[in-house]
């Protein structure tokens, strides 16, 4: 396939299923090679500690960015990925542009598989503010120069199963839990966060895909709404980055 401006997002559905399928593939992979090795992690944790499984994604973001004209160059995903921080020395984010010195956007590629749910997403939501809070203040102190606001993402893939898609009671025994959390899923409660982290304007783009657990069928996937899909988060990007490069920023 021939990506250009103009078939792009004719074709996002297409290229979304290509890296769903290229994430359950490779964690199959990952957990089926600790076993050859006799090294088993806990649980699904042999997919985790293997990583990459977001690739085609973070390889997928990587093409739009070259078809809207940022040269390759300028484009890190495996290395030169840490920004410094204000809270902290640095932060490794998962793909960086960076033009003439100023960066122009920084993404997060974010994913959650069963059985265990509840630790993880507490786990997940306190690094997504704290990446974000770290370096919105760390750009107020003009420590990433002087230069107009980066772009920044945050994508989640999710497992659409029974244990995510179920509700679940959260309790607060001093005072009432916010209505919108009252008995939501976790699926739900992904969906939550990513809308108030857009509304909080801690991320410029966020994006939820939801999928079930599938090495041959990846067509099975969705998003709550239309603002976390990921054909919106594209849009969102490929405009800041032709308004940035049409600057000559």
């Amino acid at each position: 396939m021939t990506l250009t401006r103009d078939n792009l997002f004719s074709n996002m559905d297409a290229l979304t299923k290509e890296a769903i399928q290229y994430f359950w593939n490779t964690r199959a992979g990952q957990i089926d090679k600790q076993h050859q090795n006799q090294t088993h992690d806990q649980g699904n944790r042999g997919a985790v500690t293997g990583g990459k499984q977001l690739d085609g994604f973070v390889e997928l973001v990587k093409q739009v960015l070259l078809l809207y004209g940022l040269p390759e160059t300028c484009i890190h995903t495996n290395s030169s990925l840490e920004l410094p921080g204000y809270y902290r020395p640095n932060k490794k984010w998962d793909l960086l542009a960076v033009h003439n010195g100023k960066l122009l956007a920084a993404i997060e590629f974010k994913s959650q598989v069963g059985p265990s749910f509840g630790n993880n997403f507490n786990n997940r939501t306190e690094e997504a503010m704290g990446s974000a809070l770290d370096l919105w203040a760390a750009y107020r102190e003009g420590v990433l120069g002087t230069n107009p606001a980066p772009w920044l993402g945050y994508v989640m893939v999710l497992e659409d199963c029974d244990k995510s898609a179920s509700p679940v009671t959260a309790t607060s025994k001093h005072f009432p839990i916010m209505k919108e959390f009252v008995n939501a899923s976790y699926k739900k409660r992904y969906e939550i966060f990513c809308q108030k982290l857009m509304l909080e304007r801690q991320y410029t783009a966020a994006c939820l895909i939801t999928t079930q657990k599938s090495t041959e069928n990846p067509s099975n996937y969705s998003s709550p709404i239309d603002a976390l899909a990921f054909s919106s988060f594209i849009a969102s990007l490929t405009g800041h980055i032709d308004a940035a490069l049409r600057s000559n920023v």
